[in-house]
């Protein structure tokens, strides 16, 4: 199933009036994007570029990377796998050296991780998702904590998921990180606040895209239903009928790492059209 045409109205009447937004005051703030050079990643990293904030973005993927930085010929980009902390610490130290400081990170990079019942899945496959997922955040927070004492303006944007407030049937591994991820960003919240640095959690509901295509058709398949059909019963449990704009996320995370987000952290932010559950 593609794109959703309900989604076609609100985003023609966002984009005709992105010149009227309000000023958020990013302007020259220092921004670090992981698995930014496309999907969800790469319309954060526009966002802040919007703003006219300085951001570096990171990847596993190099010719995504290539792409982005054709497109967008002021982004910072780099190599790097989250899982590896080797490759972290010499992108966290790239990435500061090229943005000359820091004000914000955004802990994007995720995998969709194995499906299936529990107890069938390879292990290895476990330990992946919940590297990347999950300790893929404290490899590049873990880091980064100096250089936002040093901003007056310091947060951290950790991607969660609605499948870090529901139990998700068949998709174990990445429930428990997006799950982790809350914990972690809470407690990171209660750590740093004395020291002026704001961190929040963003949780997604089945955003519109190749990943959530490629969930839906395994589902889909272990239901014995179409993905049409998945989709429709999966629609049917929020109150908004619709897949996630990515760009919404990118709207939010660019407030809430702004000034005008001062006051807000520690906190696990929806944006799942009121869903009510996950199957």
């Amino acid at each position: 199933m593609g794109k959703l045409d309900t989604l076609t109205t609100s985003r023609g009447f966002k984009d005709a009036n992105r010149e009227k937004n309000m000023d958020l005051k990013l302007k020259g703030s220092r921004v670090i994007v992981t698995a930014g050079a496309n999907g969800i990643g790469l319309k954060i990293a526009e966002r802040f570029l919007s703003e006219g904030a300085l951001v570096y973005i990171c990847d596993v993927d190099e010719l995504a990377l290539g792409l982005a930085k054709k497109k967008h010929p002021s982004l910072m980009t780099g190599l790097c796998d989250v899982s590896k902390r080797e490759a972290v610490s010499v992108m966290i130290e790239e990435a500061i050296q090229v943005l000359g400081g820091l004000d914000c990170l955004v802990n994007n990079a995720g995998i969709a991780g194995p499906t299936g019942a529990f107890h069938e899945i390879d292990p290895n496959d476990w330990d992946r998702c919940i590297e990347v997922c999950l300790t893929g955040q404290f490899n590049c927070a873990r880091l980064v904590i100096d250089q936002l004492k040093m901003s007056k303006n310091a947060s951290i944007i950790n991607l969660s998921s609605a499948a870090g407030r529901f139990g998700f049937p068949n998709r174990a591994p990445y429930s428990a990180a997006k799950w982790g991820v809350i914990g972690f960003t809470k407690s990171l919240s209660m750590e740093l606040g004395d020291f002026g640095i704001r961190c929040n959690a963003v949780l997604p509901g089945p955003v519109d895209g190749t990943r959530i295509q490629s969930v839906i058709q395994e589902k889909a398949s272990i239901a014995g239903q179409t993905p049409e059909e998945f989709t429709k019963t999966w629609l049917s449990m929020a109150s908004i009928k619709e897949l996630i704009d990515p760009q919404q996320l990118a709207d939010l995370i660019a407030f809430v790492a702004s000034p005008l987000g001062r006051t807000i952290s520690g906190q696990a932010l929806n944006v799942d059209a009121d869903l009510q559950c996950l199957m």
